[in-house]
């Protein structure tokens, strides 16, 4: 049995609401299914036999993906870079990704956000380590702060996961804060493990309403800020043209 049947059929045994659903031919079509029983799974451990083939399976399917790592980045100042790309591809030290207060990921098959991605190829042991550490916290994550965990599954280290603020309506002083809040907590925790590489995704923007250029203002500011006492290397990553522009404009006027 090919690995991603392995898979399905063990995802598929766990519900009780799904016995109708048959296995596709295609294998994109096959992923998708896979993607789709991941992401609406709770946070609860799975067996050590699912694991291993997961595990395999994810590790060869980054293997056929096209790989960036750090060292070959060229920095656009000294220990900052500039990279467009998914994030999910990335091997750096730790990537950071943009979280809701529950923290356990993104719920909706196949959604395109990046907490959706990120938890779909760290693999589930991800959700359950995060529903773990959100079990013993006993309440929601706060908004401007962070937690870390493996990467499991991903090109980098670890996955150090933030909640930015939402913005509904007009942009305040405490939204902004809180984002600067966000990139700080980060930036220690990854000082704290030790990690000489972190990766920032464009926190709070989009669904979450943050206006982007006032976004990455509040990043390269406060990055910089922090690099002034701490020697760690940073990677904005954008994955739209319209935010690698903005970047490209706040980094190179230095």
């Amino acid at each position: 049995m090919k690995k991603i049947d392995f898979l399905i059929n063990y995802l598929l045994s766990e519900r009780n609401d799904l016995a109708n659903i048959t296995i596709p031919e295609n294998e994109a079509d096959k992923f998708r299914l896979y993607r789709s029983l991941v992401n609406i799974r709770p946070a609860v451990k799975a067996d050590e036999s699912f694991l291993q083939v997961e595990d395999e399976y994810l590790t060869e399917l980054t293997r056929s993906r096209r790989i960036t790592d750090i060292a070959d980045l060229s920095p656009i100042e000294d220990g900052i870079y500039l990279w467009k790309g998914d994030i999910t591809t990335l091997k750096c030290g730790a990537i950071v990704n943009a979280a809701n207060s529950g923290m356990t990921g993104c719920y909706q098959p196949c959604h395109s956000c990046i907490d959706n991605c990120i938890h779909t190829f760290a693999g589930v042991r991800l959700r359950y380590k995060c529903g773990q550490i959100m079990e013993k916290q006993g309440h929601e994550e706060p908004t401007g702060k962070a937690k870390i965990t493996p990467a499991y599954n991903l090109p980098c280290d670890y996955v150090i996961h933030t909640v930015g603020p939402i913005v509904q309506g007009r942009l305040t002083d405490g939204h902004c804060r809180l984002l600067e809040s966000s990139y700080q907590s980060c930036s220690e925790l990854a000082v704290q493990n030790g990690i000489d590489s972190i990766a920032f995704c464009c926190i709070s923007t989009g669904v979450f309403g943050f206006p982007q250029d006032k976004a990455a203002e509040i990043a390269v500011r406060t990055v910089r800020e922090f690099r002034k006492s701490h020697d760690i290397q940073v990677i904005f990553n954008v994955f739209r043209e319209d935010d690698y522009e903005i970047y490209k404009r706040l980094l190179s006027g230095n």
